[in-house]
């Protein structure tokens, strides 16, 4: 590979890393043609962008993005493959669905939201993080459960005032 074409590839790596909210690396050595092909299409279908890189090259582009990668650079070592997500555990979820059949892969790190990961272990931390949708989801339940409360109370008070007023009124007459 030429100067240029490492410079180039540096340059892609780097804008991908300002682009990506998320992003995890993995080892996946070891995986055979069909499981490999296998973790690219339920990397596809989670919509995970998946890409083996260079340790240097990917180091050299973490270096020169703005972004605080903090000590996931000390992970590049080996075989080394970034997932990049919109969502911050699909590749979490896929990598733990994925290891029902195989030991790989296998999580070196993830930069979630500025928050750094380091190592297998932290995979079921990862796992259980929530989507943005997902947190707005609960809150919206959140807010809407106090509203729906009121709502039914004033209902049913209601009932209960003309009740009462109907019955005042009949007592009077």
């Amino acid at each position: 590979m030429t100067r240029e074409e490492k410079s180039q590839v540096i340059e892609d790596l780097t804008a991908q890393l300002a682009e990506s909210a998320n992003i995890y690396l993995a080892d996946i050595s070891g995986l055979d043609a069909v499981s490999t092909s296998n973790l690219r299409r339920a990397c596809f279908k989670a919509n995970i962008k998946l890409a083996v890189v260079k340790n240097t090259l990917l180091a050299k582009a973490m270096e020169s993005s703005e972004k605080d990668f903090g000590d996931l650079p000390t992970t590049l070592k080996g075989n080394t493959s970034v997932m990049y997500s919109e969502i911050g555990n699909a590749p979490a979820k896929v990598i733990k669905n994925f290891r029902k059949k195989s030991e790989k892969p296998l999580l070196k790190g993830a930069f979630i939201e500025e928050a750094i990961f380091i190592g297998d272990e932290q995979l079921d931390a990862l796992v259980a993080i929530k989507s943005k949708e997902e947190v707005i989801g609960d809150i919206i339940g959140l807010l809407q459960s106090p509203a729906k409360n009121v709502i039914s109370a004033l209902q049913s008070g209601g009932g209960k005032l003309a009740g009462i007023l109907k019955t005042l009124s009949e007592k009077e007459g």
